[in-house]
């Protein structure tokens, strides 16, 4: 009599395994969209804490005001040329989606009245800002721990998604 002794996987086993590691698969794919998306929205503040940094740079240098606007030309909503760029800040940073133009960063220079209004440094004293940038992950509290949007006035509602900042 003859026996086999070869040994193998059945098709059906070798499918369980398939499926298995496509399971894992798209797990690991979903925590990273969700770590990607975390990321970009540190890289957001980080840029607009190193702008709220050139800003405070600029108004010491000028006069104690802020300047109307961050840039002086916007192409596909980024600047390119900037006021406070390259001699406050290296490099006028850009938002890290770059093909997005939802997700921009916003600034309007205020007076000091309470409630702050817009200002023009043409006619008037401009003594505040509020900057901002909109986040991709409102469910991250770590970061969305700026200003409260009642209280900012100008032309930016700084409501949850957006971070806001004010000097």
């Amino acid at each position: 009599m003859f026996t086999r002794s070869e040994r193998g996987f059945t098709l059906i086993e070798l499918l369980v395994v398939i499926a298995i590691i496509g399971i894992l698969s798209s797990v690991v794919l979903a925590s990273l969209n969700s770590a990607r998306k975390k990321g970009r929205d540190a890289r957001r503040v980080s840029d607009v804490k190193q702008i709220q940094l050139a800003l405070e740079l600029y108004y010491d240098n000028n006069s104690s005001e802020y300047p109307d606007s961050v840039c002086t030309a916007v192409s596909g909503g980024q600047c390119t040329a900037s006021l406070i760029a390259p001699q406050y800040i290296s490099v006028a940073p850009n938002d890290p989606q770059a093909n997005s133009t939802t997700w921009l960063y916003f600034y309007d220079n205020l007076t000091s009245a309470e409630p702050p209004t817009t200002c023009a440094t043409a006619t008037g004293v401009c003594t505040s800002y509020v900057l901002g940038a909109t986040l991709e992950d409102t469910a991250n509290s770590a970061l969305n721990q700026d200003i409260d949007g009642s209280a900012v006035g100008g032309t930016i509602n700084c409501a949850d998604p957006v971070y806001c900042v004010r000097p």
